[in-house]
């Protein structure tokens, strides 16, 4: 028998009441009532409370004990006094009286306490994590994201996945966000760079013959921090599919994420069948390729509107005259909302860096006019047609937002999410997705004035193939495909090119020869040369799906050891320095400037 003990912590009943048990785990909580000494012990599975009177030679030794000091106990299960019970507590009808104390391990007195969920701040918790991590909630988050995995797992089985596991030295890629890199001992100045994602392995396990891969994979990316990514690493569902179109992939992630969802929450999903989005629609309608569905306001294009000599708002028109786009928000039967509600969005847009956002309300005084600081400029055959564009209703209100397109696209979908969140029209009850598809194969950099690939430049170009104009690649569009749930990116893929010449020239279009991608791609590009199958997959976000089931905000809430929002980790001190032997046998010498 185990000498720790007879039972777990959320193990005891009614059944097991004048039996004598011995339980271990952390001292929760302690109540002091004076010739009585209550306390809350805690092990993974749950609490009990015990009990010990101050003629029991233990009295003091539990007295003395800190929080969290680790203690083995052993005595009598008893019923607890009516009125006392806890029914939110499994254990909540007994108690332990004790007869026997044995301290395991003390604790020092806490930087943050364990009883409780008051807030504390992110460098504390992230420095004591494993305290933090004995929290109720975090522990339960963290139990949450064991059972997605297997539940994932076992899903993917059934389906005839098989489950692989790729490198994690590999080389660096010239595509994505930034390599970690890690130096080679054996080939002096070569690095080998930490995975972005397993993106040319699993393609390359298709074209090795195996028919359905998956891993839970590590992922790591040198980028900054936010509330939905962590710095560093993460993980994702990786799989790939041979033989299949884009709805088989579709089909199968679909059914993955419904069951997912449906078993881990009690919110609705408001689709069984997710919505197809196009990624140009979706950049109209909503201002982003990441949509909240459950949102129920739309962007409307009014460009048109401003060509009639009927307005008269002149600084608007004359932007559209110089290439600027006009774009709208209509919020239903607002007319009664205060002045207030209207200028602090106007004011929260010029917080964004915007000029501002124009508004008025449509209402009835003889005719139609728009009540509001701009309305005045609109004539009622103008807001006729404005009525009729964006389908609005007398008692609407219109937001306006003029600029460039990206900029207004960028302030709109965030004032979507803002004035939705005002007007308290998004139920955070329902987790909506869609499918955003039909992503341009590239894009123009701004930045750097040519052409580059949007999105992943391993997919494959819709169309027929032999038909491409690659005189006009902007009109190219991909098989590539996002899932977005509740406006958070769940994962990316694709369809992917298997085809060497046609991957030659995709990539010549964003100024890549052919002697540049057999050097960066050598293990793949070789490998389609000796009959590669037609393939596809997809690869969702491990994190944020546990992010969305818990419901945080925050992706450090549902991992277990998270950096610090500058890659730092407080708890094991890294990155840290390392000595000059290291550093030495690595042929790397430091040139740091203060």
């Amino acid at each position: 028998m185990n000498k720790y003990r007879s039972h777990n912590c959320a193990e005891l009943s009614e059944k097991e009441i004048d039996k004598i048990v011995y339980i271990s785990g952390w001292l929760h909580r302690k109540r002091d009532h004076g010739n009585l000494l209550f306390i809350d012990l805690r092990d993974h599975y749950g609490i009990t409370q015990c009990v010990i009177e101050n003629n029991n030679k233990f009295f003091t030794v539990l007295e003395k004990s800190k929080p969290e000091s680790v203690l083995k106990i052993k005595g009598k299960v008893v019923r607890r006094a009516s009125g006392t019970e806890n029914v939110e507590l499994k254990t909540g009808k007994i108690e332990i009286s004790i007869e026997t104390l044995e301290v395991l391990s003390n604790a020092k007195e806490l930087p943050m306490p364990v009883f409780g969920e008051k807030e504390y701040p992110e460098d504390i918790r992230l420095k004591y994590r494993f305290l933090d991590l004995r929290r109720e909630e975090m522990h339960k988050n963290i139990i949450l994201r064991s059972k997605v995995i297997s539940f994932i797992r076992e899903e993917l089985l059934k389906l005839g996945f098989l489950e692989f596991q790729t490198p994690i030295l590999t080389s660096s890629s010239p595509e994505g966000a930034r390599d970690f890199l890690v130096p080679s001992r054996l080939n002096p100045g070569k690095f080998y760079a930490l995975p972005q994602a397993p993106q040319q392995f699993k393609q390359l396990i298709m074209i090795s013959g195996f028919d359905k891969y998956f891993q839970i994979a590590p992922c790591f990316r040198d980028e900054d921090a936010r509330a939905d990514r962590s710095p560093g690493e993460f993980y994702q569902l990786d799989l790939e599919m041979s033989f299949v179109e884009q709805e088989d992939v579709f089909s199968v992630v679909e059914k993955l994420m419904i069951n997912l969802f449906k078993k881990f929450s009690s919110k609705k999903i408001i689709n069984d069948a997710f919505p197809r989005i196009s990624y140009e629609n979706a950049m109209m309608k909503y201002g982003t390729d990441k949509p909240d569905l459950r949102n129920p306001l739309i962007i409307f294009e009014i460009t048109d509107l401003f060509n009639r000599e009927d307005i008269k708002f002149d600084i608007f028109k004359k932007l559209v005259k110089s290439g600027s786009i006009v774009r709208a928000i209509i919020t239903k039967n607002t007319k009664d909302k205060p002045r207030s509600f209207f200028d602090n969005i106007d004011k929260w847009a010029k917080e964004q860096g915007a000029s501002g956002l124009a508004y008025f309300t449509l209402e009835k005084d003889g005719g139609i006019i728009g009540k509001g600081p701009v309305g005045k400029f609109f004539s009622e055959e103008a807001l006729k047609e404005l009525i009729k564009i964006c389908d609005a209703e007398i008692g609407d209100s219109v937001f306006l937002a003029c600029g460039k397109k990206k900029e207004v696209e960028q302030l709109l979908s965030l004032a979507r999410d803002k004035i939705a969140n005002d007007l308290n029209i998004i139920n955070k009850d329902q987790f909506s997705f869609c499918w955003i598809v039909d992503y341009p194969m590239y894009e123009y950099d701004e930045k750097l004035k040519k052409i580059i690939f949007s999105h992943n430049p391993f997919s494959m170009p819709q169309g027929d193939i032999k038909q491409l104009n690659f005189n006009k690649p902007l009109n190219i569009k991909a098989y590539q495909y996002d899932i977005v749930c509740n406006g958070i990116e769940l994962s990316s893929g694709a369809i992917r090119n298997h085809i060497p010449e046609l991957m030659y020239k995709l990539f010549s279009v964003a100024g890549y020869t052919e002697k540049e991608v057999n050097d960066k791609f050598s293990g793949m590009i070789n490998a389609f040369s000796y009959g590669a199958p037609p393939h596809g997959g997809i690869a969702p976000g491990i994190d944020r799906i546990v992010m969305l089931l818990a419901d945080k905000k925050n992706i450090r809430e549902v991992t277990l050891f998270p950096m610090n929002q500058n890659a730092e980790d407080l708890m094991m001190q890294a990155p840290s320095n390392v000595s000059e032997k290291q550093l030495k046998e690595l042929s790397i010498k430091k040139d740091i400037k203060k």
